[in-house]
């Protein structure tokens, strides 16, 4: 009970603390990412919370005769390893272990200690959805796809009302441009949350990027869930305007490369932050024989909610060809790059695509 009352208070302080917050990125709709990372934590936080509290808190200490100094997180992963010597088959101790290591930024890690806990727990709802999140923030891209997206269908045919389950699964839906049927898993998220708050006007902000990223129209039934959750003193969805980010990328291929232009290439033309994740902020995918090509980048061609060029000063500017039309660079792809520039760049950015992909 104490560890359950700890959750829920967590979460309760977390609603306090991200509301001003929240409130600001509703007035700046352009910073969707500040939306999409208190989402997450809201739905995500209290449970990791719980185990992190059995790891590095102290119960004694309500003793004030046998208080002692709490672990420090290194200390706790030291002594759930040496438990784990002692009995390796305890699920509880290897989710412990991937909690501890996944709030220490440590993904693969955390992604293998909850590998071991589920060889005990395969059904478990929670270690699946913990399995993929810390599976997809140790790729390079941090895409849910593969085991991590198969994973987290399983954990909702376990429990079809998983919160951070649904929305993991929604960002896998988006990221995969999968927009309708990121629509529909977020809807469904939506209607197991209270419409009034903070996190329903988070997710349903979600749900508005991917319908105009799809360029989609909500059914009757999805746009009342929507309705009941933007319209408790919510924004209306940002409309396209002089202050939103428009980078104009011209593309060329350079002469002494086109006999190594395959006639079914595929064209990626995109922005990343020079110090973020790899992941892009914003991608077009063209055929090869649009080259010489211009395209325009904007908020709308973001890949995951909340990583877009509004989310950043600076961006590299790249276009690369695949032979394969694969989204990750494979040896012998073509690319060209330029920059940092900065988002708030008026003026044409110019790259040759002159550099064969080594690897």
């Amino acid at each position: 009970m104490f560890l359950t009352a700890s959750g829920l208070m967590v979460a309760l302080a977390l609603a306090l603390v991200l509301w001003p917050l929240l409130r600001q990125a509703g007035r700046q709709t352009r910073r969707r990412g500040l939306i999409a990372l208190a989402v997450l934590f809201i739905l995500g936080l209290p449970l990791a919370s719980t185990g992190l509290y059995e790891m590095v808190g102290n119960p004694a200490a309500l003793n004030p005769a046998a208080a002692e100094q709490p672990l420090t997180l290194d200390q706790a992963i030291t002594k759930i390893k040496a438990q784990l010597g002692h009995d390796s088959a305890d699920p509880n101790l290897w989710t412990l272990l991937g909690q501890a290591y996944g709030a220490k930024n440590e993904p693969a890690l955390a992604a293998s200690a909850f590998e071991h806990a589920l060889k005990y727990r395969p059904d478990d709802a929670d270690l699946l959805v913990a399995w993929a999140q810390a599976d997809s923030l140790a790729q390079p891209q941090h895409m849910i796809v593969g085991e991590a997206r198969t994973r987290l269908e399983r954990a909702l045919a376990v429990d079809p009302t998983h919160q951070r389950g649904l929305w993991l699964l929604g960002i896998s839906d988006f990221q995969l441009q999968h927009y309708s049927e990121a629509i529909a898993t977020w809807t469904r998220l939506l209607k197991l949350l209270p419409p009034d708050s903070d996190v329903a006007r988070g997710v349903a902000k979600q749900v508005e990027l991917a319908a105009a990223r799809g360029s989609l129209k909500l059914s009757h039934a999805q746009a009342q869930v929507l309705s009941a959750a933007t319209a408790a003193g919510a924004p209306p969805p940002a409309t396209a305007g002089s202050s939103a980010p428009r980078l104009i990328v011209k593309v060329s291929l350079a002469p002494q490369l086109t006999a190594r232009l395959a006639a079914d290439s595929v064209l990626f033309v995109y922005a990343r932050n020079p110090s973020g994740p790899s992941i892009p902020l914003a991608v077009a995918r063209l055929p090869a024989s649009a080259l010489p090509a211009t395209v325009t980048l904007t908020d709308a061609m973001s890949m995951a909610p909340g990583m877009n060029l509004s989310s950043a000063q600076q961006v590299i500017v790249g276009a690369r060809l695949s032979a394969q039309g694969q989204a990750l660079a494979q040896a012998g792809d073509l690319e060209g790059s330029a920059g940092p520039v900065a988002v708030s760049r008026t003026q044409p950015i110019s790259i040759v695509i002159d550099k064969v992909v080594r690897q």
